[in-house]
C-alpha cells in the first residue's frame, strides 16, 4: 500500500530504490506518527471536518496501534511503503471509510516532519538526562580525587602539574557547553509543523493551534513553506548538538586509552571492562573506549553529511530529504550508547595515586619553581633564563609543595560553581 497509489504499480527496481530502508527506520518513528495522527484526528473532529464519533473511533484504534508498537508487535511488511501507509491500512481495515478520513488535510510530508520533531524532542530530552548523569559522575570523581596530582601535557610533552580533580571536572564543565547546543536543537524541534501539508497549507479550515497544544509543542511553525524547509534543518540542529557531545566524549576516550597504557599507567579498570588478544595473553585492551572514540568521530561527521544532502535544494519538498532519516536515527542510537557506556565504565575507574613519584615528572614543577623566584623579587624574564640554565646544567631542584588558589585551578576546582552552572540548564 502506498499513500499516493493511483491504481498503477511502480517498477520493482524503482520501488526498492525509493523506499530504501524506510521500513526499518520507521519502526523507531512509528509511535510518533501515531501521536500526531491522534492529535490530527481530534482536530478534524473539533473543526467538524469529521464527526466527533469518527474522531473518537480513530483515536481508539490508534491507541491499539500504539500498544502494539510498545510491545514490539508492530511490523511494516514489504507490501507497505512506510509506517504511514501501514498505520492507515490498519485504520481502514478496522474502521472502513472512517479510516480513510484520517489523511484529510494533511500530507505524508508533514506527517514525516511532525513525527521527526516529536522523536527528536524525546531523544534530545533523554540525551540531556544521560549527559547530566555522566556530569554528576565526573564531578563526584573530581571531588574524590581532587588532591591526586597528574602530569599535564602540551604537545604531548610534560608541561605542568594537573590533577585528577582538574581532569575529571574539565570534562564535566565541557558537557555544559555541549548541552547549550542540545538545548538550541530542542528549541528548533519544539515547533509544530503539522498542517503545512505538502508545504503550501490546505484549503480545509484546520486548527493548527489545537494540534500544537495537543502534542505539547511550545510553538507553532507558522509559515507552511518555512515548516517544510525545516525538514533536514531540524535533524541538522540535533546533529550539531550531538557532534558537540561527541567531541567531548571522543577526547575523553582518547585520554583514557592513553592513560591506561603501560607507558602512562595513570588509570586502570577491572578486567571485566577490558578485552584480550587472541595470541597475547597479557593484553587488557580498552576496546570500549576505542569504540566510543570511533562512534563519536562518526557522529561528528553527521552535520556535514546532512549539509551535503540538503545543500542548495530549492524550497519545497524533494525526495533527497528522505535520506536524512538514515543518518540521524542511527547517530542518535550511537550517541546514547556511547554516553551510557562511558558512564558505566567510569564508575569503575581506578586512579594511580603515585604517578608523580617517577623522577621524569620533576620538570612539571619548573614553572612553579620559577614563579617562586618571581614572588621573591626576580623579574620574570630573568627567572625564566635562570631556570632554563639550571635545567640545562642538571641543577634543577623542583619545588613540589605547590599552591594554586585562583578559580578553576587544581587548588580551587570550583566544583559547586560548575554544578550550579549545570543546574541552570
Amino acid at each position: 500500500m502506498k499513500l499516493w497509489d493511483k491504481g498503477f504499480s511502480t517498477n520493482k527496481k524503482i520501488d526498492h530504490f525509493t523506499v530504501g530502508n524506510d521500513r526499518e527506520l520507521d519502526l523507531v518513528l512509528a509511535k510518533y506518527d501515531v501521536i500526531a495522527s491522534q492529535a490530527h484526528a481530534k482536530m478534524l473532529g473539533q473543526t467538524g471536518l469529521i464527526t466527533q464519533e469518527e474522531a473518537q473511533l480513530l483515536v481508539k484504534e490508534l491507541d491499539g496501534i500504539a500498544k502494539s508498537i510498545k510491545k514490539d508487535e508492530f511490523t511494516i511488511e514489504d507490501s507497505f511503503e512506510d509506517m504511514h501507509s501501514k498505520i492507515e491500512f490498519l485504520l481502514i481495515e478496522k474502521l472502513g471509510d472512517t479510516g480513510k478520513k484520517i489523511h484529510t488535510a494533511r500530507s505524508r510530508n508533514d506527517q514525516v516532519l511532525v513525527a521527526m520533531h516529536l522523536y527528536l524532542k524525546q531523544e534530545l530530552t533523554e540525551i540531556t538526562e544521560e549527559v547530566k548523569t555522566l556530569f554528576d559522575l565526573l564531578l563526584k570523581l573530581a571531588k574524590k580525587h581532587q588532591k591526586v596530582l597528574l602530569p599535564g601535557y602540551t604537545h604531548l610533552q610534560i608541561a605542568m602539574p594537573s590533577s585528577f580533580g582538574l581532569w575529571f571536572s574539565a570534562y564535566a564543565e565541557s558537557l555544559i557547553d555541549d548541552l547549550y547546543f542540545i538545548n538550541a536543537a530542542y528549541k528548533v524541534a519544539d515547533q509544530n509543523p503539522l498542517g503545512s501539508a505538502a508545504g503550501y497549507g490546505s484549503s480545509f479550515p484546520i486548527d493548527r493551534s489545537f494540534t500544537t497544544k495537543e502534542m505539547g509543542f511550545e510553538a507553532l511553525k507558522y509559515n507552511v513553506v518555512a515548516a517544510q524547509m525545516g525538514r533536514g534543518k531540524v535533524e541538522k540542529a540535533a546533529a550539531f548538538g550531538m557532534a558537540s557531545i561527541a567531541s567531548t566524549l571522543s577526547k575523553l576516550a582518547m585520554d583514557i586509552t592513553l592513560y591506561m597504557s603501560q607507558n602512562f599507567d595513570f588509570i586502570s579498570f577491572p578486567d571485566e571492562l577490558t578485552t584480550g588478544s587472541s595470541i597475547m595473553p597479557h593484553k587488557k585492551n580498552p576496546d570500549v573506549f576505542e569504540l566510543i572514540r570511533a562512534k563519536c568521530n562518526k557522529i561528528q561527521g553527521i552535520p556535514n553529511q546532512l549539509t551535503l544532502i540538503t545543500n542548495n535544494l530549492p524550497s519545497g519538498y524533494h525526495r533527497d530529504l528522505q535520506l536524512v532519516k538514515e543518518n540521524i536515527v542511527p547517530a542518535i542510537q550511537d550517541m546514547k550508547a556511547s554516553i551510557a557506556l562511558m558512564t558505566f565504565s567510569l564508575k569503575e575507574v581506578k586512579v594511580n595515586t603515585t604517578v608523580l613519584d617517577d623522577p621524569k615528572y620533576d620538570y612539571l614543577f619548573s614553572v612553579d619553581t620559577l614563579n617562586e623566584m618571581v614572588k621573591n623579587g626576580m623579574p620574570f624574564r630573568d627567572a625564566y633564563k635562570t631556570m632554563g640554565k639550571a635545567i640545562e646544567n642538571g641543577n634543577f631542584k623542583p619545588k613540589k609543595d605547590i599552591k594554586h588558589t585562583h578559580e578553576g585551578s587544581l587548588g580551587n576546582l570550583c566544583l559547586e560553581d560548575i554544578k550550579a552552572k549545570m543546574a541552570q540548564l
